[in-house]
């Protein structure tokens, strides 16, 4: 029993440093008008990710892409793994460093969003996917734990954890990552 609340109190203590930190607020915020701006400009936005956090990454692109708390239209936002032959195909002819990068070439725009979920920060084929989005003029967000990797530099916008406790970075990468959908939904379906 001990250990259970432990853990439960591992995580409320890392969403009480978010809740502290003014900065990391300021960017789910700036993060939000991003989504709704590149939506209302008839661009999508693309999510990318490993193992759990590409669990996470198909989470908050079908929160938009399906609804969140109202029935409304489709928004065009996916996870760029879903397609599992695409994936293995090129995994295997070209090495899995490169799954996302040419997935962001052949069909990423300008004005795009690439937003990559890495608890390091150091996906090589997140990394990859970055650089590419950079080149294109997307922009790039990621959700990161404290420290922010090597995606840190790649990124115009980081979300980065207070943590360096994998379980914990993606309990909040969820979260913060609802508050987007959420607040996202809301802003861009609002009546004027």
């Amino acid at each position: 029993m001990e250990k259970i609340k432990n853990i439960i109190q591992a995580s409320v203590d890392v969403k009480n440093k978010i809740l502290q930190d003014d900065k990391l607020m300021q960017t789910v915020k700036d993060c939000v008008t991003i989504l709704v701006t590149a939506f209302k400009n008839g661009n999508k936005v693309l999510f990318c990710g490993n193992g759990g956090s590409a669990a996470d990454a198909q989470h908050l692109a079908a929160e938009l892409s399906g609804r969140f708390y109202t029935d409304r239209d489709a928004l065009r936002a996916e996870a760029l793994h879903c397609n599992t032959s695409y994936i293995t195909a090129i995994g295997n002819d070209y090495g899995y460093d490169v799954i996302y990068s040419r997935l962001v070439k052949g069909i990423g725009n300008k004005g795009d969003v690439l937003v990559g979920l890495s608890t390091s920060g150091n996906s090589k084929n997140i990394l990859n996917a970055f650089e590419v989005a950079k080149e294109k003029g997307m922009i790039t967000i990621a959700f990161t734990g404290e420290s922010g990797g090597k995606l840190k530099r790649l990124s115009d916008h980081l979300i980065n954890v207070p943590s360096d406790d994998t379980p914990r970075i993606q309990e909040s990468h969820i979260m913060l990552g609802h508050i987007i959908c959420q607040l996202t939904e809301e802003q861009y379906f609002s009546p004027l």
